[in-house]
């Protein structure tokens, strides 16, 4: 009986703690249940919003011991230092100190750092060059020979070839539809015991070897070094690692080769991004190709069912040793097109940082007797003299001078030395707006140094005369455009002294009244970053926008806008040029990835409100954009005339 009644005693304790045991589970699912959906909306930024809509972010966590440094000081974040009246400042003051980065070590610096100290002492070099007028008096002595210059075609002779160092000048580089056309023969293997032509397999005394290149060179950009490799085309007969012939392709700039195409025989997957509608590899037979014969009895029932057989042609390898073939190369809207005796064999994209009129050099070696070569429908007009198509030289597209009164946005724009049409596109549509015109508002492009001399002279000429074209002075490249970005920075804070500082593409089409509405819908003193953000972005391992380790370790990018259109905080840009002048400021390739890990940092000592907006296009244009990208000359001037007409922001389709 005291036993039951001890067994009653512990099943009631038993059943309690049950109960609460479920009290507090039900209490933590109701929290949970309040608590994911906001974590999901304001921290992951799974939530998709409208187009229309915008989204603040102000709850990112701030690194901070003190819980009171969360919150915004109402102490106001912008110090506008005092500055004398400045017409306009032609050259960026952005500089690097050379010596203080010598005498640190060099382990505190990435390889991209060191390549920023030589882009800005070759471009120091240039500038001082063209302000000294040697460069201008050198090219005026080329002005009488300007057809001569750019003849339509070049031929060269096996002989003749071999003669000039087995290259062939293109003077002008290439165009859209320029193409090459080469006859040669590969020769028949030869031993080979050079470990960096090819290794040894294990069991084999030599390595027989037949292989040649043909390689589209730019100018070089520093002196000692190889010239850039726009296209580097590599058949490998015999002698590959893989012991099959292959087709290998890339491109080399700085002694850094980008990430090789090989082709090994196999088509490219149906689902793999083409080149003008071509496919990057074509298939030819391989030894271990399985071709197995469709049955009989499969083919009667396809014919049964009225499917037709698709008749396939399989071709061999297309260089043969000792059997002479005609290469032609061409030029397309995407990419190289590589025909083989009249069929299709390659494809190759064009990579970042290159354009066609950079390939001024055909180079051809290695175990092969070229015969001849032609290359035709290239550019007649010089670089130099192509500027006079696209600028209207008239006082109504000079920007007006810099006034003593604050400014409240400043907007830099990116550009390349050779976008004339481009630059004068954005003067005839939105620099016309009247904020702008009146200088409440300024807007400047950053170009750096060409590797042209023509072009640099003509931009130094059309910078003087529209007084809206700020050099940054280093030698342009795709991979340092970060350093646009913080020149842009210095100049808004020092120069310009403006509120707000704004960067952008000269392929964007920017509303500046509309950014300027979703600026002050922030609350006036606070740090702010606003665009179209990407939250959780991991890099690409391969590709073409491929980050390798090295360059990035981390598993994430931080939050961060696109590039073709973000707004910050004066205080973020002023953070951003003081670190960057102490060296410590951390450099990347990717220009909108860098700032966006730039405020992450200054947002761990000064909260920084996040605002996202889908209206900052990223990929073309929506109506009611606040910024269109991708946008051609012809889209702008047809943007801008929409808002002037109608008075409504819509998209302009053409090319």
């Amino acid at each position: 009986m005291k036993r039951g009644k001890f067994d009653s005693l512990i099943s009631v304790s038993r059943i309690r703690s049950i109960q609460i045991l479920m009290g507090f589970l039900f209490l933590y699912l109701v929290l949970m249940s309040l608590e994911i959906p906001l974590v999901l909306r304001n921290g992951l930024g799974l939530e998709t919003p409208e187009p229309g809509s915008t989204i603040s972010i102000n709850t990112l966590p701030i690194r901070s011991p003190d819980a009171s440094e969360y919150f915004v000081k109402e102490n106001p974040v912008f110090n506008f230092q005092e500055r004398k009246k400045e017409q306009f400042k032609k050259v960026s003051g952005l500089t690097f100190d050379e010596i203080a980065f010598d005498s640190v070590s060099k382990d505190d610096f990435s390889e991209l750092h060191t390549t920023v100290r030589d882009a800005f002492v070759m471009g120091k070099k240039i500038l001082e060059e063209i302000e000294s007028g040697n460069v201008k008096a050198e090219l005026q002595n080329r002005t009488q020979n300007r057809t001569e210059s750019c003849p339509s075609s070049v031929s060269l002779s096996g002989v003749e070839m071999q003669k000039k160092g087995k290259l062939m000048v293109i003077p002008c580089g290439l165009t859209l539809g320029s193409h090459i056309t080469v006859v040669a023969r590969p020769q028949w293997a030869h031993p080979e015991r050079d470990p960096k032509i090819g290794l040894l397999r294990e069991g084999d005394e030599t390595l027989m070897v037949s292989q040649f290149m043909m390689e589209l060179q730019g100018l070089r950009v520093v002196d000692g070094e190889d010239p850039p490799k726009i296209l580097h085309f590599n058949p490998r007969i015999k002698g590959d690692w893989s012991g099959r012939p292959v087709i290998e392709q890339n491109t080399c700039y700085r002694m850094q080769w980008g990430s090789a195409l090989r082709c090994e025989g196999w088509k490219s997957n149906a689902d793999e991004e083409t080149v003008d509608g071509q496919v990057k590899c074509e298939k030819w037979i391989r030894d271990d190709d399985d071709r197995t014969e469709e049955s009989k009895a499969t083919w009667w029932l396809k014919r049964l069912i009225g499917r037709t057989r698709k008749v396939t042609v399989d071709w061999p390898y297309p260089f043969v040793e000792g059997k002479l073939f005609v290469l032609t190369l061409s030029a397309g809207l995407e990419g190289y097109h590589i025909n083989v005796d009249g069929r299709h064999i390659t494809s190759f994209p064009y990579r970042p940082g290159f354009t066609l009129e950079d390939a001024t050099g055909l180079y051809i070696n290695g175990n092969i007797d070229v015969h001849s070569i032609l290359a035709a429908s290239l550019p007649t007009t010089h670089p130099s003299f192509a500027p006079q198509q696209h600028l209207e030289m008239l006082t109504k597209w000079q920007a007006p001078p810099l006034h003593d009164g604050p400014v409240e946005l400043f907007i830099g724009i990116l550009s390349a030395g050779n976008h004339f049409s481009e630059r004068m596109a954005v003067r005839k549509s939105w620099m016309q707006y009247k904020s702008i015109k009146s200088s409440e508002y300024i807007a400047r492009f950053f170009v750096a140094m060409h590797r042209r001399k023509e072009i640099n002279v003509e931009l130094m000429k059309e910078a003087e005369f529209f007084g809206d074209i700020v050099i940054v002075p280093y030698m342009d490249h795709y991979d340092l455009v970060v350093l646009k970005t913080i020149a842009i920075c210095e100049y808004g804070v020092r120069t310009v002294a403006a509120k707000y500082i704004m960067k952008c593409d000269d392929d964007t089409f920017v509303r500046v009244d509309a950014v300027m509405k979703e600026v002050k819908k922030v609350h006036r003193g606070r740090s702010l970053y606003i665009g179209n953000i990407n939250y959780y972005h991991i890099p690409l391992r391969h590709g073409k926008w491929a980050v390798t380790y090295e360059e990035w370790p981390e598993e994430e990018y931080p939050p961060y806008a696109n590039g073709p259109g973000y707004v910050m905080s004066s205080d973020i840009a002023n953070s951003i040029v003081t670190d960057f002048e102490k060296h410590r400021l951390r450099l990347f390739k990717m220009e909108d990835v860098s700032m966006g890990m730039w405020v992450e940092r200054f947002n761990s000592s000064k909260q920084v409100e996040y605002v996202h907006s889908l209206k900052f296009c990223q990929f073309g244009c929506i109506d009611d954009y606040y910024t269109a990208h991708y946008q051609s000359p012809r889209q702008m001037i047809c943007l801008w005339d929409k808002l002037q007409l109608k008075g409504k922001p819509r998209c302009c389709n053409m090319r």
